[in-house]
């Protein structure tokens, strides 16, 4: 009975349970293990279908950490919707700590620069610390650049003609 089952799945395609989906509006699906007709076993797959297909407007993102576990097999079982809004709350939460954390930083930078604790202007280097000439203020006659900032070299003509 279980063949004649399995065989009739085949014969109208791939059957998928849905498991779930995501407040973006994301599908997602398993196919369980089957055996083809040739009795080669087909491992159980993940699938997920996008809420917004097209490919170009997919953004980092779009599927939440706990079905992107799922999907890859990093966990067994599928977040359930409880789990997703509590996590969800949790990562606005550490957002807004961190938020308040940089502002007392920053008071307490500005702070520590009006009681001349901290040294007001930070020194910038320029050039990569494994250089020769790193910290100098000579001028090369190799260009240089760092990062977005090009200098060129200077040239100085040859004395000796």
């Amino acid at each position: 009975m279980i063949r004649i089952a399995a065989a009739f799945r085949r014969a109208l395609g791939v059957v998928r349970e849905q498991v779930g989906t995501d407040h973006f509006g994301n599908k997602y699906f398993i196919i369980p293990e089957q055996k083809t007709w040739t009795g080669r076993v087909v491992r159980a797959k993940r699938i997920v279908e996008a809420a917004n297909p097209t490919e170009f407007e997919y953004m980092e993102g779009s599927i939440p950490t706990e079905w992107d576990a799922w999907i890859r097999g990093r966990r067994k079982e599928p977040p359930s919707m409880e789990e997703l809004m509590r996590n969800e709350h949790n990562r606005e939460q550490v957002k807004l700590r961190a938020k308040e954390v940089e502002e007392k930083d920053k008071v307490l930078q500005t702070k520590e620069i009006e009681e001349g604790l901290v040294a007001s202007s930070r020194t910038v280097a320029k050039g990569h610390a494994s250089a020769a000439n790193f910290g100098r203020e000579e001028i090369s006659e190799e260009p240089t650049s760092t990062a977005n900032t090009f200098q060129p070299g200077s040239w100085v003509p040859n004395p000796k003609k």
